[in-house]
Protein backbone atom coordinates (compact mmCIF):
# COMPACT_ATOMS: atom_id res chain seq x y z
CA UNK A 1 0.00 0.00 0.00
CA UNK A 2 1.02 3.49 -0.56
CA UNK A 3 0.98 6.35 0.94
CA UNK A 4 1.83 10.04 0.63
CA UNK A 5 4.47 11.40 3.23
CA UNK A 6 5.90 14.90 3.47
CA UNK A 7 9.67 14.36 3.36
CA UNK A 8 12.18 17.53 3.19
CA UNK A 9 13.54 18.80 -0.49
CA UNK A 10 17.05 18.49 0.76
CA UNK A 11 16.34 14.86 1.18
CA UNK A 12 14.66 14.22 -2.19
CA UNK A 13 17.03 15.81 -3.81
CA UNK A 14 20.20 13.78 -2.50
CA UNK A 15 17.76 10.10 -2.45
CA UNK A 16 17.33 11.36 -6.03
CA UNK A 17 20.78 11.45 -7.31
CA UNK A 18 22.04 8.49 -5.17
CA UNK A 19 19.27 6.89 -7.05
CA UNK A 20 20.55 7.99 -10.60
CA UNK A 21 23.94 6.36 -9.75
CA UNK A 22 22.07 3.33 -8.52
CA UNK A 23 20.20 3.01 -11.37
CA UNK A 24 17.06 2.74 -9.14
CA UNK A 25 13.93 5.20 -8.49
CA UNK A 26 13.67 7.89 -5.93
CA UNK A 27 10.85 6.07 -3.78
CA UNK A 28 13.08 2.69 -4.01
CA UNK A 29 15.85 4.79 -2.80
CA UNK A 30 14.49 6.15 -0.19
CA UNK A 31 13.15 2.83 0.76
CA UNK A 32 16.97 1.57 1.07
CA UNK A 33 18.31 3.99 3.18
CA UNK A 34 15.27 3.60 5.66
CA UNK A 35 15.96 -0.52 5.31
CA UNK A 36 19.17 0.58 6.07
CA UNK A 37 18.80 2.68 8.82
CA UNK A 38 16.37 0.80 10.58
CA UNK A 39 18.68 -2.62 10.17
CA UNK A 40 21.68 -0.80 11.50
CA UNK A 41 19.88 0.85 14.85
CA UNK A 42 18.19 -2.65 15.42
CA UNK A 43 21.99 -4.48 15.23
CA UNK A 44 24.30 -1.22 16.59
CA UNK A 45 27.05 -3.51 17.32
CA UNK A 46 27.44 -4.74 13.34
CA UNK A 47 29.90 -1.81 10.85
CA UNK A 48 26.93 -0.32 8.61
CA UNK A 49 28.79 -1.75 5.58
CA UNK A 50 28.10 -5.76 7.24
CA UNK A 51 24.55 -4.56 7.64
CA UNK A 52 24.19 -3.77 4.28
CA UNK A 53 26.21 -6.30 2.98
CA UNK A 54 23.64 -8.81 4.74
CA UNK A 55 20.32 -6.69 3.56
CA UNK A 56 21.97 -7.15 -0.39
CA UNK A 57 22.55 -11.08 0.25
CA UNK A 58 18.96 -11.87 1.41
CA UNK A 59 17.29 -9.85 -1.25
CA UNK A 60 19.90 -11.85 -3.77
CA UNK A 61 18.49 -15.25 -1.96
CA UNK A 62 14.62 -14.11 -1.95
CA UNK A 63 14.85 -13.59 -5.84
CA UNK A 64 16.64 -16.97 -6.65
CA UNK A 65 19.81 -15.60 -7.44
CA UNK A 66 22.44 -17.11 -4.75
CA UNK A 67 23.35 -21.08 -4.69
CA UNK A 68 24.49 -23.18 -2.01
CA UNK A 69 27.49 -23.17 -1.04
CA UNK A 70 28.62 -26.84 -0.03
CA UNK A 71 31.78 -27.58 2.28
CA UNK A 72 34.07 -30.06 0.95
Amino acid sequence: MATAIKLSDDLVKKAKQQAHIEHRTTPKQIELWAEVGRAALENPDLPIQFVLDSLYALKEAQAGLSEPYELH
